[in-house]
């Protein structure tokens, strides 16, 4: 019995019949056994075109003894099919997974379009070949079907024609964030028809490819880029002032990168504020939401520390609130008076004492995440805290922060760097939304020179709790214990509060 075509390109042609008949049983079942194996898995080689091979294989073995027959030829002609077209389906799908392990623009059309080319070699092939088929009449007529087609079909063969071109320029790669026109998303990927988009909302896109290719792409993924945000701010306020008030609030605005640096711009004057752009960079454009209410939210609880207003168009807004605060007047200073007595070195001071401090003390909200004050910083300020929690971090010595505690109502902190003048020893930043009182220098010295006894009680309580802070101890001469200790802070106290005359 002479080799089918299937067997002759098999190269089992020089085998005998039942030799060739056992050969293709082995690779018909391999084929089988293997792609039932991968079936619902998402492998390099998936099962469809293995399958493919497999029953093309048993057709030529079932069609094999009648190769002179009618249907024994069409049986051997449609197993060399089979067997080519799974080929073909394993190799473009071995390529299809590849490119996407290298990460490389792989578009839907170009595979598809490619089978369907490559099917139709084969079929054509084996109709010239096997049942010689003249193909001159079959190409003038697939000339007159394509022509028709094309008529009927003008945009959705526009649309498979900008996917191609979009596949070669290359605007974009499945994973980038785009604008196209009112769209923004990250792509999933080209199809016949259209682009994949996600959006933010995750909702699924279909933008047609001859809009892609007409409209301006903007590709959000060439690295860093910039987003930007404005904000009306009151005439009152210096702008270099309020630069460095903005400059200094996003340095800790998570998601923002400090290389390149913000730009800070006073753009226009308009009726009631200066009107600022705030221009930041980051490295993702998918956190640009999560960036900017991180940067408004931020911005909104320094300007109010500062005092730099963010102007209403309403002109009764500021009497209610300045009459609304006089009425209030008594019964907040009561309350801090409380509260100042909650710190241990100002406890035994008498209300006429405390009272000097008031003129000095504001309160400060800060929101969840903003910085207090930084490890190394100088200042001129300690903080009460009211409402919140706060935490207290110290930087290692691969020089990352380690978390040391939290701090919650009636802690304070920043005591040593107000009394001494020295740098900030821990970074203190906000756990929660936090209200905090915070304490000047000013109000210290109006005590200090209205009653110069209180800063020598000032200066024994802070000394005993040095002990507690082997930190702060390296660096001061210790004297003999205590004593010692509140001499270098009075000494410290006199220099940093300009009192001549303590002892």
């Amino acid at each position: 019995m002479a080799p089918t075509p299937l067997q002759s390109l098999l190269g089992l042609s020089l085998l005998g019949t039942d030799e060739r008949v056992f050969a293709e049983a082995i690779l018909a079942a391999a084929a089988a056994t293997i792609g039932f194996a991968l079936r619902g898995h998402r492998q390099t080689v998936r099962s469809a075109g293995l399958m493919m091979c497999a029953v093309g294989l048993i057709f030529d073995i079932a069609g094999a003894p009648a190769q002179r027959e009618l249907w024994g030829q069409g049986l051997a002609a449609l197993s060399l099919v089979l067997v080519s077209w799974g080929a073909i389906k394993v190799l473009l799908d071995a390529a299809d997974a590849a490119a996407h392990r290298s990460r490389a623009h792989f578009s839907t059309i170009f595979k598809d379009l490619l089978t369907i080319l490559l099917f139709a070699v084969v079929v054509v092939t084996v109709l010239v070949k096997d049942f010689r088929v003249d193909p001159t009449p079959l190409l003038a007529s697939s000339a007159v079907v394509a022509v028709v087609l094309g008529f009927a079909l003008q945009e959705t063969l526009g649309n498979v024609f900008s996917g191609l071109t979009l596949q070669v320029g290359k605007p974009f790669e499945p994973g980038d964030w785009v604008r196209s026109g009112n769209f923004v998303g990250r792509v999933q990927g080209i199809g016949w028809r259209s682009t994949s988009v996600i959006t933010r909302a995750n909702e699924r896109l279909e933008i047609p490819n001859a809009m892609l290719a007409k409209d301006v792409v903007v590709n959000y993924s060439n690295g860093v880029v910039a987003d930007e945000t404005s904000i009306g701010l009151s005439y009152n306020a210096p702008p270099n002032f309020v630069r460095e008030v903005i400059l200094e609030t996003l340095r800790d605005v998570h998601g923002v990168l400090q290389s390149p640096p913000p730009e800070i711009y006073a753009w226009e004057y308009s009726e009631s504020s200066i009107r600022y752009r705030v221009k930041y960079w980051l490295s993702d454009y998918a956190e640009a939401d999560r960036a900017r209410e991180a940067v408004t939210t931020s911005l909104w609880y320094a300007l109010r520390r500062k005092e730099i207003e963010i102007p209403f168009p309403i002109r009764t807004l500021r009497l209610q609130r300045e009459k609304a605060l006089t009425a209030e007047t008594e019964a907040f200073e009561r309350e801090i008076l409380g509260e100042l007595r909650q710190v241990d070195f100002l406890r035994d001071l008498r209300d006429e004492e405390l009272r000097l401090l008031l003129p000095g003390v504001t309160a400060q909200k800060f929101g969840r995440g903003e910085v207090i004050v930084r490890e190394g910083d100088n200042g001129n300020s300690l903080y009460i805290v009211r409402n919140g929690t706060v935490e207290v971090l110290a930087k290692a010595d691969g020089g990352s922060q380690v978390h040391i505690r939290d701090l919650t109502r009636p802690a304070f902190f920043g005591e040593m760097a107000l009394m001494t003048g020295e740098p900030r020893t821990a970074t203190i930043r906000a756990r929660t939304d936090a209200e905090l009182l915070e304490l000047n220098r000013d109000g210290f010295t109006e005590l200090f020179k209205a009653h110069p006894a209180t800063a020598s009680q000032i200066g024994e309580v802070i000394a005993l709790r040095m002990t507690e802070r082997r930190e702060l101890l390296a660096s001061v001469p210790h004297g003999d214990g205590v004593h010692g200790r509140s001499t270098w802070l009075l000494a410290k106290m006199r220099s940093v509060f300009d009192l001549a005359g303590l002892r």
